[in-house]
C-alpha cells in the first residue's frame, strides 16, 4: 500500500507544482490516503452483467446465473460468458424467481394484475396462475416467491405502486405440495416484498417495504402461518441513506446458517442479519443505490447482487455485481 500512496503523492505533488498551486505536504498525504481508501472500499465488487432493465430475482444454479428484468419483462441466463434471454412475457413485469424441486422456475409477475408463472429451465411456460383458489385475482402484483424443503411455496402480493403508498393490502399466498391452488395465509401487510424460510423450515420471513420492517411467522405443519411478529426494523440497524416511503427492505435470501441477507431499495446496501435480529454486516454496493436482491454463489462464498443505478430512473437501468461474502 505504501508504494501506491507514494505514487499518488508524487502525482498530486507534480500536478500541484505544474498548476502553480501551493499545497502542504500533510494535505497531499490526506488526499492520497483518501483516494486509496475510496478505491479499496469496493475492491471486491465485479460487474457480471450490465444494461439490465429492472434487475431482480438472481438465482445461481449449476454454474449458471439466472435473473429477470421487470421493465424488459424477461428471464435471462448468464453462463459465465454470454447472457441469453430465455423468456419474454409482455405485461408480466418479471420479478421474484424460485427453483422448484422439479427443477422448474416459479416466476412472479409484479404488474398491477399479477400472475405466477411456472417455466422450465429453457424459459418455456408450463403453467400460469392469475388468481387464488377462491378466484381472487392477484391485484397489486406478485413480488417474490420462495420454495420450501418439502416442495411447497410461498408468494407475496405487493400492493398498488404509486407516489404515495396508501393501501395496506399485502398478502402471503401458499401452494401446498402437489396442489394446483394458491391459498391466502396472511393479509394486511404493508407492501409485502421479499420472502425467505429458515433452514429448519419453521420460520417464514417477509419484508414490509413501506413499514421498513421484516416480519416473521411460525410455519405450521399444514403450511399455515401463526405467531406473526416483528423481526427487524431496518432504520434501527443502520442509518437511512435517504428518507423515502420506498426505502426498503426489498427482496431477501436466507443462508444455510439461518442468516438473512436483505436488499435495501433506495439504500444501496445488502444487510446481513442473524436469526436473533442482530446486524452482522453491511455490504455497501457501489454500482447503484437501488439494490433489489441477492443470490448465493458456490458454497455461499460469493454474493450476486442485482442493483439499479438510480432508483428514480423509470427504465430502472442496472446490473448484477459479484462480491465476496463475509462469514
Amino acid at each position: 500500500m505504501l508504494q501506491h500512496i507514494t505514487v499518488i503523492f508524487s502525482f498530486v505533488y507534480a500536478l500541484a507544482n505544474r498548476k502553480g498551486i501551493k499545497m502542504k505536504v500533510s494535505k497531499i498525504i490526506c488526499f492520497a490516503v483518501g483516494a486509496m481508501a475510496a478505491t479499496a472500499m469496493y475492491a471486491d465488487e465485479t460487474v457480471i452483467v450490465s444494461n439490465i432493465l429492472g434487475p431482480e430475482g438472481p438465482l445461481y444454479v449449476d454454474g449458471n446465473l439466472y435473473y429477470v428484468g421487470w421493465v424488459s419483462h424477461t428471464l435471462s441466463k448468464w453462463d459465465g460468458k454470454t447472457a441469453t434471454v430465455l423468456n419474454h412475457t409482455p405485461g408480466c413485469g418479471h420479478n421474484g424467481l424460485a427453483l422448484t424441486k422439479r427443477k422448474t422456475f416459479l416466476l412472479a409477475c409484479t404488474e398491477e394484475h399479477g400472475a405466477i408463472l411456472e417455466l422450465d429451465v429453457t424459459g418455456k411456460q408450463l403453467r400460469r396462475w392469475d388468481a387464488d383458489k377462491d378466484g381472487k385475482p392477484f391485484n397489486g402484483g406478485i413480488n417474490d416467491i420462495v420454495v420450501t424443503a418439502n416442495g411447497s411455496a410461498y408468494a407475496t402480493v405487493f400492493g398498488p405502486y404509486a407516489d404515495l403508498p396508501t393501501s395496506v393490502v399485502g398478502k402471503i399466498l401458499y401452494l401446498a405440495p402437489g396442489s394446483e391452488k394458491w391459498v391466502e395465509v396472511a393479509g394486511e401487510l404493508n407492501y409485502a416484498n421479499g420472502i425467505g424460510v429458515s433452514p429448519d423450515q419453521k420460520t417464514l420471513y417477509v419484508s414490509e417495504t413501506v413499514g421498513n420492517c421484516i416480519l416473521k411467522f411460525k410455519i405450521n405443519a399444514d403450511g399455515s402461518l401463526s405467531n406473526r411478529s416483528n423481526f427487524a426494523l431496518l432504520n434501527l440497524l443502520t442509518r437511512n441513506k435517504v428518507e423515502s416511503w420506498w426505502l426498503g427492505p426489498d427482496s431477501m435470501r436466507v443462508d444455510s446458517k439461518g442468516d438473512i441477507y436483505v436488499a435495501q431499495w433506495f439504500g444501496g446496501k445488502i444487510l446481513k442479519i442473524s436469526p436473533e435480529g442482530k446486524l452482522l454486516h453491511v455490504f455497501e454496493i457501489a454500482a447503484g443505490d437501488g439494490t433489489t436482491n441477492v443470490a448465493f454463489g458456490e458454497g455461499e462464498k460469493e454474493l450476486y447482487v442485482t442493483v439499479v443505478k438510480d432508483p428514480k430512473d423509470p427504465q430502472a437501468k442496472g446490473s448484477i455485481v459479484k462480491i465476496a461474502n463475509v462469514k
